[in-house]
């Protein structure tokens, strides 16, 4: 009497029989696969969605030179009108959609865009921050008149002195205002030195 063959399948070359401990293996392994490319697609999807809610804080000439579809630029537009929390929550599924039909090349403009917007407000920040410092120090100390001089020949020496003079006799505490606790008055003076100070900065 003849044994009933196994069933089976081959892989490279090898026969492996349906049940056994090569078998269990295989398809432990082709699941584990599966699963993990499924927890990337996941996790790809999620970026591409994120990636789609910060264009919606893109500057329009950065937006102008993408190549993006009349789909996603009309949804990002729609997305940007929409108040009600279940309606922006939906419109965003439907633009990460979008995001996942574009090409990779497209994705990676947006991601240069975003980033290039990015560092533009870091400098600004950065511009703000060193302004600011300049101010104080020009109001506070006397020794800081010479040395941004020396850096900034271009400035108005006079309205800049006359400017701190207001400013520190702006500053000067009445005693209706130390009594109560108040911070110093800040003037005009104030503010014209910070303007005076981020202009030449900003012809660096």
């Amino acid at each position: 009497m003849s044994r009933k063959p196994k069933k089976g399948y081959f892989v490279r070359g090898q026969f492996v029989a349906e049940g056994s401990e090569l078998d269990l293996e295989l398809k432990a392994e082709l699941k584990g696969t599966h699963e993990a490319s499924k927890t990337d697609l996941k996790r790809e999807s999620a970026e591409l969605q994120k990636l789609g809610e910060d264009l919606l804080t893109l500057r329009a000439d950065l937006m102008a030179r993408l190549s993006l579809p009349d789909k996603l630029v009309e949804g990002l537009a729609e997305a940007r009108r929409i108040t009600n929390f279940e309606g922006k929550r939906r419109q965003m599924q439907f633009i990460g959609k979008q995001m996942r039909l574009l090409e990779p090349e497209v994705v990676e403009a947006v991601r240069a865009a975003l980033d290039e917007q990015q560092r533009g407000s870091a400098r600004h920040t950065l511009a703000l921050h060193e302004a600011e410092q300049w101010r104080d120090r020009l109001i506070e100390d006397d020794g800081a008149l010479a040395p941004w001089l020396q850096q900034h020949p271009d400035t108005d020496t006079q309205q800049l002195r006359a400017l701190i003079r207001q400013a520190r006799k702006d500053a000067q505490p009445d005693k209706a205002s130390v009594s109560q606790g108040l911070a110093p008055r800040r003037g005009r003076a104030y503010r014209e030195i910070f303007h005076l100070v981020r202009e030449q900065l900003g012809h660096e």
